[in-house]
């Protein structure tokens, strides 16, 4: 009886847990200050022949989100023509000068994220994450009942992408100037949940030096 019990709440369990949305933010609005003044484009670079900014919305494309929404500012025109044709909601930034917490701001402002349980934020500058990565951190938060930040670690050192639960949501849209989540974080009193996901946490792609280091092909 005793199996029989704990095989039926397992179900109930699992059903409760796959109940819980999770939404893609994808922040590509940055003036990628260190490629150089008129340089190459990071987000452009091509990895396996494809723009960075596309194989990166691909990947969340392909993991178990809700929604996907990708955040532009800096060269505006030519990052969402390389997203053209993708099942993603583009949102443009006008402040995206001002630092990544506008852009924060303006992901989490759009009812595709509001509406989820969870976001998971990714930068588009991170050629090493999957899908199969990102789907370990949904079942993770899914799994602690959405009520936890999940976020990805490589060798006991924080890194990226981080999901962020409804009740952060508040505190994101006030956020200013040039910042990311953490301050939402560390203030927010919840339990973090750190999921290694090995090198990928850390590998973003900054400069034109660590755009060839991680294998891509600068071209525009």
């Amino acid at each position: 009886m005793e199996n029989e019990n704990t095989g039926h709440d397992d179900g109930k369990t699992s059903a409760a847990a796959d109940a819980i949305t999770v939404a893609g933010l994808l922040l590509a609005a940055g003036r990628a200050r260190r490629m150089g003044e008129d340089g190459p484009h990071k987000l452009l670079a091509e990895f396996d022949g494809v723009p960075l900014v596309r194989r990166s919305a691909q990947v969340l494309l392909g993991a178990d989100l809700a929604s996907v929404v990708a955040v532009t500012g800096h060269r505006r025109d030519e990052i969402e023509d390389t997203l053209s044709g993708l099942d993603l909601v583009i949102t443009f930034n006008p402040g995206f000068a001002s630092g990544m917490a506008s852009s924060l701001v303006c992901g989490f402002s759009r009812l595709e994220a509001a509406s989820a349980d969870g976001v998971l934020v990714m930068l588009a500058d991170m050629p090493a994450v999957t899908t199969g990565q990102i789907n370990m951190m949904i079942r993770r938060f899914q799994s602690e009942g959405g009520q936890s930040v999940v976020r990805c670690v490589f060798d006991g050192k924080r890194g990226n992408p981080v999901i962020l639960p409804r009740s952060c949501y508040a505190a994101v849209l006030q956020l200013t100037g040039d910042i990311g989540a953490r301050p939402v974080i560390e203030r927010s009193g919840l339990a973090v949940i750190d999921v290694d996901i090995g090198p990928a946490a850390h590998i973003d792609v900054d400069t034109p030096e660590a755009v060839i280091a991680a294998g891509g092909i600068l071209t525009r």
